[in-house]
């Protein structure tokens, strides 16, 4: 996290520090150096990276012409990737969204404030990418051009979408703070009650934000069975009992600006040291177990059935991730996922009321 207080080295002084350190992850360096990871990639413009319109609604009816690509959404302990292509783009100035079997996006405009168009010399040859970055400097979407992406349409959608002006350094905005939990114990009684009437899981923020909580400040208010804390070992063996089942899930990732999901089984994990990993076909998830502080199991009533989700906050209170069972024609998982769910141990801490 860049350091306001401190000095912001010069593009120049980014670079050499890049090449002193060439090895070294874009967040990583960039946390050294107390900048943003969006001053990182400014600092190359000119040199390999070339300022875009941002604006999802300007850049994303370009992408569908690159081919296969790679998505690529994260948080500072989650980092979601999924191999496809941009089709059925929905445009709308507060969410916009992505809708195909591969590809599932949800954007949100307003956070799409700095793009880039990346160009970047390897032992293996050069990576390409286009990168999005909202008002504080924090990454909202990545995409990454594939072998067998199209390199003409990636050079005519930097023409396109070129800005006039070229500069090498940002003007930011300070970083929001996390939400805090909002919990309202005096609520309770009347959070229940509307909990229990909700027919849509899209009612629930608006409910919580109308009684005055946000999302996890209404699992510590409403307490079992609607929410339930569960023990942090139980992320891990609800990983597990997916794979062993082949349930059919749905994996939700997001930050600020962006949400996306993965939908279908998973098949491979490979934990190496705090992180736990997806390494499947056309999906890879990257998240820091170290990093989640709770674990829910919610339950909110729909029209078609309970919706059952599985979810990880930070010590912060910030949203992780959220894991769903699918359910659908010709993939009806939930009953088993809800079983795996109830199943799950609960935190031995007194609960919330």
């Amino acid at each position: 996290m860049a350091d306001s207080l401190a000095p912001i080295p010069s593009p120049a002084e980014i670079r050499q520090a890049r090449a002193d350190n060439p090895k070294a992850r874009d967040r990583d360096l960039a946390d050294s150096l107390g900048i943003t990871e969006a001053d990182l990639v400014a600092a190359y413009v000119g040199h390999g990276v070339t300022r875009i319109n941002a604006h999802p609604d300007q850049l994303m009816p370009l992408i569908p012409a690159l081919g296969e690509v790679m998505a690529l959404t994260r948080n500072d302990a989650c980092v979601h990737e999924k191999v496809g292509t941009y089709t059925d783009y929905h445009a709308n100035p507060h969410a916009g969204s992505v809708l195909n079997p591969d590809i599932d996006l949800r954007t949100f405009p307003k956070y799409w404030v700095h793009g880039f168009v990346v160009e970047k010399t390897t032992d293996t040859g050069t990576r390409r990418s286009i990168q999005v970055f909202d008002q504080a400097g924090d990454a909202v979407h990545k995409i990454w051009m594939r072998e067998n992406s199209d390199l003409a349409a990636f050079e005519a959608l930097k023409d396109a979408l070129r800005l006039p002006e070229q500069d090498s350094t940002l003007v930011l905005e300070p970083r929001p703070a996390t939400e805090a939990a909002k919990v309202d114990a005096s609520k309770a009684d009347e959070l229940r009650t509307e909990w229990a009437a909700m027919t849509d899981t899209h009612q629930f923020l608006r409910m919580v934000g109308r009684l005055g909580m946000n999302r996890l400040g209404a699992y510590r208010t409403v307490g079992a069975p609607h929410a339930r804390l569960l023990d942090k070992t139980a992320f891990q063996t609800m990983l597990e009992g997916v794979v062993a089942q082949e349930l059919g899930i749905m994996i939700f990732v997001g930050n600020r600006g962006m949400i996306q999901i993965h939908t279908g089984p998973i098949f491979k994990l490979m934990p190496m040291g705090p992180w736990q990993n997806i390494m499947d076909p056309g999906f890879n998830l990257h998240l820091r177990a170290d990093k989640i502080a709770e674990v829910w199991a919610v339950d909110k009533p729909t029209s078609r059935g309970r919706a059952v989700s599985v979810e990880a906050f930070d010590e912060d209170g910030g949203l992780i991730l959220q894991i769903f069972g699918l359910q659908k024609p010709g993939a009806e998982f939930r009953d088993r996922w809800n079983a795996l769910v109830e199943a799950l141990p609960s935190a031995q801490v007194e609960e919330v009321a």
